[in-house]
This record gives C-alpha cells, structure tokens and sequence, in this order.
C-alpha cells in the first residue's frame, strides 16, 4: 500500500487511499501538475500518443472556424460602417441650420453665421444653397443632380466639408471661365454619364424657379454652366448626383440673388459625435423660426441597419462557437466512458475528485484555448489581407461604396475571446462532474 501511495500522489505509510480528509492536504502541494498530466494523455490518440485524436480535431476545428469567422465578419461591419461615416462626412456638414418657412430659404443668415460661430464647440460655419436641378449634356440625354452653391469668399480654414475645403483651396477650379459661363465641378461618375469633361458645356434646367410663360405655360429656368473639374469621394450616391457653382450663380439660377437668400448654414464641429448636443445648444440659442438637422438624424436609418446586421451576423456567427462546444462536450464524455477503469485505478491510488475534475476541465480548456488562439490570429491575419490589399471588390451602386473595408475592433476581439473562452469553459462542467463522481470500485469493474 505504501508503494501505490507513493504512485498515486505521495501516501503516507499507513494511510489508506480512501481516508480523503487528510489525503488532500498532502495530495495537493506534490501533485499539482499531476491532473495536466493527465490531461495531456487524455487529448492524445490511444494508438499515436503524439497527436491529437480525430474527435479532438474537430472540436478544435469548430473552435477555430467559429473564432475566425467572428473576427472577419465584425472587422468588416466596423469597416462598413467607418467608411460610410467618413465618406458620408467628406461632403456633409455636421449640422444644418435651416430655418421654417415653405421654400426652405434664410435671408439673414450673415447675422445668424456669426452667432453659430460663437458657440461653444462649432469650428466653422458657412452659408449653403441646394437645389435639385436636371443637367443636359445633349438633347437625348439628362441626369437629375443636387447642385450646391459655394461661398468661395469664405476662408478655406472656415470650410465646412472636405470638397469645399478642396474647391476654396484651388484644388477643384471654380475661377472665371474662357467661355464666360459660370463654372462648375461634378462628381466623376456623372461625368462619365454625361461624358463631360473640364471646357465642356452643360445647361443646367432647375426644377425650383419655374416661371408662367406670356401663354401660360410654366417654363423652367435654364442655365449654361462651364465644367472646370471633377471630384470624387468614393461615396458612390455622392459621386453620381452632385454638382458643386459658386454660391451667386446658383443663387442667379433660383432666382433669389438680390434678395441675397441662402438655404441655410452648414456647420463643422471639433467632435462629429457630439452633432446632437451643439445641435440642441444652437437651437436653444436662436430658437423660432430656426431649426437644426444634424447628420446622425440624415443617416440614422442607415447606420441602424449596419447595427443591426452586424448584431445579426454575428449571433449567427457566434453559433458556430458554440456548435464547438457541443463537440468539446462528446469529446469529454466520450473519454469518460473510454476512460472509466482508469479512472478508477487512479481514484484507488489516491486522486481527489477535484483532481479528477480539474484533468477533464484543463482537457476542454486546453481545446478551447488552442482554438481560440488559433482562430484569433487566423481572423486578425485575414482582415489584415483583406484590408491591405483589397483582394474583394463590391458593386458601388448598391453598397455605396466600391471595395470591401475591414476595421478590426480590439474591444470586438476581447469579446470574441472571453466569450469563446467562456463557452469552452461551460461545456467542459457536465462531463467534469460525472468523471469526478465515479466510484473507484465500480469504475474498476467497468471494464
């Protein structure tokens, strides 16, 4: 008995197996290792020690599919949703002032400008005009277009978005023309529908200042208009519809240049973010007839669906994990019943029944683990591939924007981890606590 103390962890001359109450206190210290031990043999194949078995493989297969799946999927819903906020930023103010009124006009906005700029939080601000017009490049062809208005008298310091900081600073021309029409840049995919390039000549219907002719016909107003350039944001909507003038000549256009009128003010803030508490703060400040609209409002119901269908994607996802643990739990129970008689003999020698739990618990540990591991940098190292080089290719037309972008999260990847980890750990309890519970002697006589 002394010798299979001794074997089994460390028995004292003359204590028996059985007696558990002192057994654990001197078990414990000069066994520690003994249940990973254990564990190790456990995981590897009864015929090729070195590797690991089939049923073993596919529960850590699972493990690293399901992880792996997660992190590219998320990354790129971030990046879904970073891109169209950027690209949705290039040429959309933070906030729009506008004030009530049934042809959405403001006549003194230079006053209302300087007070915007006054609060706490706005770096800029610049009056705007919008109207929807429809471009005609020849007579068999027209393209309905937003045509905004730029004051190029503003600082390009003060611009609002990034295309009228580009136009102020020079980079798309809106100078005098060597037609003497007034001149205009498009998005580059509605110069590829139109087939316009910079010296051409577009006429420009507007759909707003629509006149009775003498024979009480309603006659729209025409406008020729000189391309100086085109602009591209890579926001496909923006790209295929937008057209940028100079602010008086789009006020000419509408017919509301000696009244000196704008559409509104457009605002840049120090944190896209906060749009919602600067908006709150400057419609508090003018109050009536002024209103805000910021561009979370504009775009909520876009980026609440991005949310969604990232929530969606990655339940579903999350599902493959835990199939995965599911084959972590066969696995266990399958080397409970395999293993039985073993059990028993070292129970007999001297092993604790937290010693017994603990060897099955380090088992499916050790697969969750690895596979978390492994899924986790085969995910990183894919979203890095798809972000570097851009290998998949969308359609521009549906998705808005043109290539596939990935932006991984860390606090994503956190998730992922403990909650893979944590599967891995809850599917190891049930096949644990049946190993634990066996009886020497009837384990014994399993076999």
């Amino acid at each position: 008995m002394t010798s299979g103390g001794e074997v089994g962890g460390g028995l004292g001359p003359g204590r028996a197996p059985w007696d558990r109450g002192s057994r654990e206190e001197e078990v414990g210290p000069r066994t520690s290792g003994l249940s990973w031990f254990v564990a190790r043999r456990y995981l590897a194949s009864s015929k090729r020690g070195r590797l690991l078995s089939f049923i073993t493989w596919i529960s850590l297969a699972g493990v690293t599919v399901g992880v792996t799946a997660l992190i590219v999927v998320l990354g790129v819903m971030n990046g879904m949703q970073e891109e169209l906020r950027d690209k949705i930023l290039s040429a959309t103010p933070h906030v729009l002032v506008l004030e009530h009124g049934s042809a959405l006009r403001m006549s003194d906005w230079r006053g209302v400008m300087e007070e915007v700029r006054e609060i706490p939080r706005v770096r800029a601000a610049a009056p705007f005009l919008l109207t929807k017009v429809a471009v005609l490049r020849s007579e068999e062809y027209a393209q309905a277009a937003d045509l905004y208005g730029v004051s190029l008298e503003m600082d390009p310091d003060d611009a609002v978005t990034e295309i009228e900081e580009e136009i102020l600073r020079g980079v798309h021309q809106l100078g005098p023309t060597e037609s003497g029409y007034p001149p205009v840049v498009l998005g580059s995919r509605l110069a590829d529908r139109l087939g316009a390039f910079p010296g051409d000549t577009l006429r420009v219907v507007s759909l707003e200042n629509i006149r009775p002719s003498a024979f009480g016909h309603l006659v729209p107003t025409i406008r020729a208009f000189e391309v100086t350039g085109a602009f591209t944001t890579g926001m496909y909507e923006y790209d295929v519809s937008n057209l940028y003038a100079p602010l008086e000549h789009v006020q000419g256009l509408l017919g509301i240049r000696d009244q000196d009128q704008v559409s509104g003010l457009s605002v840049r803030i120090d944190d896209p973010w906060e749009a919602t508490a600067v908006a709150r703060t400057i419609r508090d400040q003018l109050g009536f007839p002024y209103w805000v609209q910021t561009w979370i409002d504009t775009n909520q119901s876009l980026f609440a669906a991005l949310q969604l269908e990232k929530l969606a994607l990655g339940v579903i996802l999350f599902l493959i994990v835990v199939v995965a643990a599911f084959n972590i739990v066969s696995t266990l129970v399958m080397v409970v019943v395999d293993r039985t008689s073993e059990i028993g003999i070292l129970k007999s020698m001297g092993m604790s029944d937290g010693q017994v739990l603990r060897v099955f618990v380090l088992q499916g540990m050790a697969i969750g683990v690895l596979g978390t591991l492994l899924g986790t940098s085969l995910g990183l190292f894919l979203s890095w591939i798809l972000h570097r080089y851009q290998i998949i290719q969308i359609p521009p037309d549906v998705y808005f924007i043109d290539r596939l972008p990935v932006s991984v999260n860390p606090v994503d990847v956190l998730l992922i981890i403990a909650g893979s980890l944590t599967i891995a750990l809850l599917a190891t309890i049930y096949p644990a606590l049946q190993a634990s519970r066996l009886q020497p002697v009837e384990a014994i006589k399993h076999d």
